[in-house]
């Protein structure tokens, strides 16, 4: 077949105008399904992860938003004490919008030895020492820093909120990329409130072996008769809960995706039986020469796959590419869903395209294939 791909790329020219727009439609098809992909992998790397299983969260009760939750940070102490617990990060969280947002600013503060040990930050630019040294600095992900366009010595102001941008830094975790680190006692006397000894959540780190559920538990009912009564989740769970509406919404465009891939084969199917029905007497003048009817159908499958794939493959490569460029995240109650690309969506949306052009191509190659030669060569 590959030695007729020259005479198919001739068919497909001749009406160009008719194959342009197909392949253009497919190729935004296919964009939006990889942009789709993209979301759904954002949030399932976000709470599925084997880190979001092994670490819990604990929040106020019956808070939402970071800036309704205020935590003694001396329970710390408390719960490092219990069975299973490895490890305990206070972290100080802010905000410029708890809703639903593309352009969410989320701030963590943590003390910067235990940031180092528990968040893997590769630093882009700038340098670890000046965000040790200096109180008011901040460690930028970089998908903050192409948005916002920073760099290290830049000044940084939301709402009240004003650090100096000691780095840039890349994380093996897309999330924490739109994330800024700054140190928890600056975050504390910030906005100018004085909350020196408040947190907005602990971190809890398990132990090797250690029953996540049992530990939440035991957490939960040391405080529950304390000065603030304490919700414990796992990661994974407390950002499922965290962006449960989103998720919702999440769950349901991934029709959106299965939609594209349907107008897709619609595309493609239209445009190939147009193609077979404008050259019914040429496909009589190839049985003549010899082409037998099964060559026939494996001519216009080929031809389908070639308008799938290649308005596919555009809209495949300009979602990647989209992906890459734009550093697109979504953030709502301070966790935040980053939108990147990978291989996998890309695969993906190449095995769609192909699938879609084999499937387009069955009913139109099956007519071509079985057209009578005599009834073809008298069609007007």
């Amino acid at each position: 077949m590959f030695n007729f791909i020259p005479y198919i790329a001739k068919s497909l020219w001749r009406h160009r105008t008719r194959s342009l727009l197909t392949i253009s439609g497919a190729a935004v098809a296919l964009l939006v399904f990889c942009f789709v992909g993209a979301v759904q992998h954002g949030l399932f790397a976000l709470t599925e992860n084997q880190e979001s299983g092994r670490t819990l969260i604990v929040f106020q009760e019956n808070r939402f938003c970071p800036q309704s939750s205020k935590l003694p940070q001396d329970y710390a102490t408390t719960i490092a004490k219990l069975p299973g617990v490895a490890e305990v990060t206070p972290i100080m969280v802010f905000t410029n919008n708890c809703r639903a947002s593309l352009d969410a600013i989320v701030f963590q503060g943590m003390q910067p030895e235990q940031l180092k040990q528990s968040r893997p930050l590769e630093i882009r630019s700038g340098n670890w020492e000046t965000f040790a040294r200096q109180d008011d600095a901040a460690l930028v992900g970089q998908a903050v820093a192409a948005r916002r366009k920073l760099k290290p010595g830049d000044k940084f102001t939301i709402g009240d909120v004003t650090v100096l941008v000691a780095g840039v830094f890349a994380s093996n975790t897309a999330s924490d990329e739109a994330l800024i680190y700054t140190h928890l006692d600056f975050l504390q006397r910030a906005r100018g409130l004085s909350d020196v000894g408040q947190v907005t959540m602990l971190e809890v780190h398990l132990a090797d072996g250690a029953n996540p559920d049992a530990v939440a538990t035991a957490i939960d009912a040391e405080f529950h008769s304390g000065p603030v009564a304490t919700t414990t989740r796992t990661k994974g769970m407390f950002q499922a809960d965290t962006l449960s509406d989103l998720a919702e919404l999440i769950g349901f465009i991934h029709w959106l995706g299965y939609a594209c891939v349907a107008l897709v084969l619609s595309l493609v199917a239209t445009t190939t039986i147009m193609s077979v029905q404008d050259r019914i007497k040429e496909h009589a003048v190839l049985q003549t020469l010899g082409f037998r009817p099964l060559r026939i159908f494996r001519l216009v499958i080929t031809e389908s796959v070639l308008l799938s794939v290649l308005g596919g493959g555009l809209g495949v490569v300009g979602g990647m590419l989209f992906l890459a460029w734009s550093d697109m995240s979504v953030a709502a109650e301070g966790v935040t869903i980053a939108f990147r690309p990978s291989w996998d969506i890309a695969l993906q949306g190449a095995i769609a395209s192909l699938a879609v052009g084999l499937l387009a191509g069955i009913a139109p190659g099956w007519q071509a294939a079985q057209t009578k030669i005599v009834t073809a060569l008298r069609h007007a």
